[in-house]
């Protein structure tokens, strides 16, 4: 299957490299040999400054006037709008009842800014450093055991009410008493007090004998809430419900229509406009959501213009689904957005409390059974890469056998470490022929792995253990999926039958797979972890023991007492050596773990849009930022309404 050459291929902007962790100049971020009494404590040297960054240096200067990838004088106006798959039922997304709205967080700010409200990285040119927002400076010591954040006095929420150091406080005490369990338990653990100095002064101390990593930015980054609100409405951050507290972001929510519509409206009154980390973004005066039951509702939507800003990822449509009378014309374009980011670690992910898991060798057997190479040319044109790294394609991938830093630090480890690790290559994805589905071959070594395992098959053509349970795998997925999803599963569930294993691949209602997939009800899931280019303490939350019976964010429940010191180990570094050392030794020991299927990805973000949205010319390196920093053109509108291709 030939890919078609309608895509116009964007670059971005190469400096500077991976969100700080690489060169490119540096301005520094604060100055040091101030002296300050806090507490009764003594007097020691502190760091004021604008923005924070563990290592202390930040790249844009104090009082920048915009991030450097942004259109400074980009109109503001119009309108965007994009689908969301299924349904929603709430408009709060801090709890685990009920489903909540797409962009439902959008209303709120934090201290520092770390994201846009719909997501998209804030600043997007550079990793791991985060600018003053309802802040105006922060102060910490050189060994970071506290942080104070001084407000903005002019930082309001959108009914008009001052955002104060009780509201911050109040909102890191309801999370703790509230909010996801595995979030509570981790910050409860780091963060041992929160304090109101004065109306528009905040600390906060952190435990002792522990990692400095992820605690000035965690606090610094929570969502703030109004007290006001909450006390005067009864309201809880653990229920579902529709009504929204107000909030301090650029965006309030104008309407909704359940199953249907979210319309988020540009508030005009909003008090951060003229900030230097705002100019050039939140261009649009209306952000809507159209829901559909399935991607190929909302990609026929798409074509008579009921929705105008589409990223895809059904890599079938992209090939051979774009040649409709929009696109013909020029009202619908098409490009391709380099991503910067490593792929997100996507893949069929093993359910490691259920027994048939148990056994890493199964895992691999399982694992053989995805051919990459045949669904790639077969039902996704081609266009993949095949994944197999939590940090693929960056200096953070493990390589070959460990040498060097890692393999001292490995050895030192004692018998945490298997000791194939020491002395085999880097787990990576298998190779299958591209030729057929099932790769005789890797069909055959799978065969031998579950059969050491004890999972015989019969004359019958079942495969089961040594008490004659049958090997059955529930494997739910949603119905609002696409096509080409579907047909990949399906794939992978036909060489699992013929290894004599029982697959149940189960469509089923959003709403029903949601609940499931948050009560851990299955044998394997299509999901995904996160992809890492740094460390930090939400590291345990993915991937760690001590939420791993319940964290919504580790969805296999991996529990490996080697992953827990490695993360701890790179919290600890004194330096970037030791942190990236630490960092390519988990991801070496994550992807011998074989938690999950590893997929594909695409190097490329791919993006329809209708004429109407703008951009600048070139890209950050990691993000896109079609809900952000894009812009509405209003004359190109009213010339396309003219032709009738919009209503």
């Amino acid at each position: 299957m030939k890919r078609p050459a309608t895509a116009r291929v964007l670059t971005r902007d190469a400096k500077p490299g991976l969100r700080g962790l690489f060169g490119g100049a540096v301005l520094a971020a604060a100055a040091l040999g101030v002296v300050h009494q806090a507490r009764g404590q003594e007097v020691a040297q502190l760091v004021q400054t604008y923005g924070y960054s563990y290592y202390g240096d930040l790249s844009y200067a104090p009082d920048f006037p915009h991030y450097s990838y942004v259109n400074p004088d980009a109109p503001q106006g119009g309108e965007i709008s994009e689908w969301a798959p299924g349904t929603f039922d709430s408009m709060n997304p801090y709890t685990r009842r009920g489903r909540a709205g797409r962009y439902s967080w959008a209303l709120y700010e934090s201290l520092l800014q770390d994201s846009g409200p719909f997501g998209d990285a804030a600043p997007a040119d550079v990793y791991g450093e985060y600018y003053c927002l309802l802040c105006e400076s922060l102060e910490y010591p050189e060994t970071k055991d506290w942080v104070i954040f001084h407000l903005r006095p002019e930082a309001r929420f959108s009914d008009g009410t001052p955002v104060t150091a009780d509201d911050v406080v109040f909102t890191h005490n309801l999370f703790l008493e509230q909010g996801l369990p595995s979030y509570a338990e981790a910050v409860r653990q780091r963060v041992i007090n929160a304090e109101v100095i004065d109306d528009h002064t905040v600390r906060f101390d952190f435990a002792p004998g522990i990692s400095r990593r992820s605690l000035i930015d965690q606090v610094g980054s929570t969502p703030v809430f109004s007290h006001r609100w909450f006390e005067e409405t009864g309201a809880r951050l653990d229920e579902s419900r529709l009504e929204t507290s107000p909030g301090s972001g650029p965006y309030v929510l104008d309407s909704y229509e359940i199953n249907r519509r979210i319309t988020y409206r540009r508030n005009s009154d909003y008090w951060g406009n003229a900030l230097g980390l705002n100019r050039g973004r939140n261009n649009f005066d209306v952000v809507r959501v159209e829901y559909f039951a399935d991607d190929a509702a909302a990609f026929e939507a798409f074509k008579t213009g009921v929705y105008t800003y589409r990223p895809e990822g059904n890599s079938r449509q992209w090939a051979v689904g774009y040649d409709f009378p929009a696109v013909q014309n020029g009202w619908i374009l098409r490009e391709e957005i380099p991503d910067g980011n490593p792929p997100t670690p996507t893949g069929f992910v093993f359910n490691l409390a259920h027994p048939q898991f148990q056994d890493r060798n199964v895992r691999e057997a399982i694992s053989l059974a995805y051919n990459f190479e045949w669904t790639n040319q077969q039902l996704q044109y081609g266009l993949m890469s095949q994944r197999y790294s939590y940090s693929q394609g960056s200096p953070l991938e493990a390589q070959g056998v460990p040498e060097g830093a890692e393999l001292a630090l490995l050895q030192s480890l004692g018998d945490l470490v298997p000791p194939e690790m020491l002395s085999e290559p880097a787990v990576t994805a298998h190779t299958s022929s591209a030729d057929q589905l099932q790769d005789r071959r890797n069909m055959r070594r799978a065969n031998r792995l579950l059969e050491e395992a004890g999972w015989v098959v019969g004359d019958d053509g079942v495969r089961r253990n040594a008490a004659g349970e049958p090997f059955v795998i529930e494997f739910p997925y949603p119905s609002s999926g696409s096509a080409t999803l579907e047909s990949i599963i399906e794939t992978f569930a036909q060489n699992l039958r013929a290894l004599g294993i029982e697959i149940r691949a189960q469509r089923i209602d959003p709403a029903q797979y949601t609940e499931r997939e948050r009560d851990r009800d299955y044998d394997m899931v299509f999901d995904q972890y996160v992809a890492f280019l740094d460390t930090g303490t939400g590291l345990h939350q993915r991937f760690g023991s001590e939420a791993a019976a319940y964290s919504l964010f580790n969805p296999a429940g991996l529990a490996s007492p080697l992953v827990d010191r490695l993360i701890d180990i790179s919290l600890m570094a004194e330096s970037p050596e030791d942190r990236d050392t630490a960092l390519r030794a988990l991801d070496r020991t994550l992807r011998y773990e074989r938690i999950m299927v590893p997929l594909w990805f695409n190097a490329n973000q791919w993006v329809a849009y209708w004429d109407v949205l703008r951009h600048p010319a070139e890209f950050p390196r990691f993000s896109s930022g079609g809900m952000d920093w894009w812009w509405y053109d209003s004359a190109r509108a009213a010339d396309l309404r003219a032709a009738g291709a919009l209503n």
